[in-house]
């Protein structure tokens, strides 16, 4: 399944780059990075909040039979001259939460673009991904109860994009959960911090349901 490395790497990618970039203010180096980061983290908190009976049914509902349809695609200037961005802002609250502004931090520090360019990016950033996302799960026959045609479900959807896994499969394939802490501790504290999850989203190929443990409940 393509990834969304993939995605900001085609036609599309460069065309969303570009445009973007044009309305926030920033290179298209700079937006390409912000991108690179961002999306992962709300393609991650998707996936948490998947975990819940109520949360996939809401991600369901949104993807399947809400305003979230992939036709923004299909219209991507239209959507970019607009200048409301009350959609993204819903779409960061319930994806991310109390975590928006450690994500805008964090990818500030390691882009160089500030926090409040980012929070601008990221607004814009969140209905483009729920219309490629509801794509997918049209593409891959995803139903009502989160099972896709070929068996598979809207977990390991969301971890398709992200170049892995699962939460659940990654969970499972870790030792009580050794495996995983070892693998997102990237400064070798003992403690994952937002700052280890950013740099594994970053790599080449991610890991699937990385940003489950960022999000998740303690």
């Amino acid at each position: 399944m393509a990834g969304l490395m993939d995605l900001l790497n085609s036609d599309l990618g460069k065309q969303i780059i570009s445009g973007v970039a044009g309305k926030v203010g920033t290179t298209e180096g700079e937006t390409s990075s912000v991108l690179s980061s961002v999306l992962p983290a709300l393609v991650g908190g998707m996936q948490n909040n998947a975990t819940t009976s109520e949360g996939q049914s809401g991600l369901l509902g949104a993807l399947l039979g809400g305003k979230h349809d992939g036709s923004i695609l299909d219209n991507l200037s239209g959507f970019l001259g607009n200048d409301d961005d009350s959609d993204g802002g819903n779409i960061l609250g319930h994806v991310l939460g109390g975590n928006q502004q450690n994500v805008q931090n964090q990818v500030s520090q390691s882009t160089g673009v500030s926090s409040d360019k980012i929070a601008m990016i990221m607004k814009i950033a969140a209905p483009i991904l729920m219309g490629y996302l509801a794509k997918k799960a049209m593409g891959s026959g995803l139903n009502q109860q989160g099972q896709t045609a070929d068996g598979g479900g809207l977990g390991g959807l969301l971890g398709g994009l992200l170049g892995g896994q699962s939460q659940q499969q990654a969970s499972a394939q870790s030792s009580g959960g050794n495996v995983l802490t070892s693998v997102l501790d990237q400064d070798g504290d003992g403690q994952i911090g937002i700052g280890d999850a950013m740099a594994v989203a970053t790599k080449k190929g991610g890991l699937g349901g990385l940003f489950g443990s960022l999000f998740g409940k303690k």
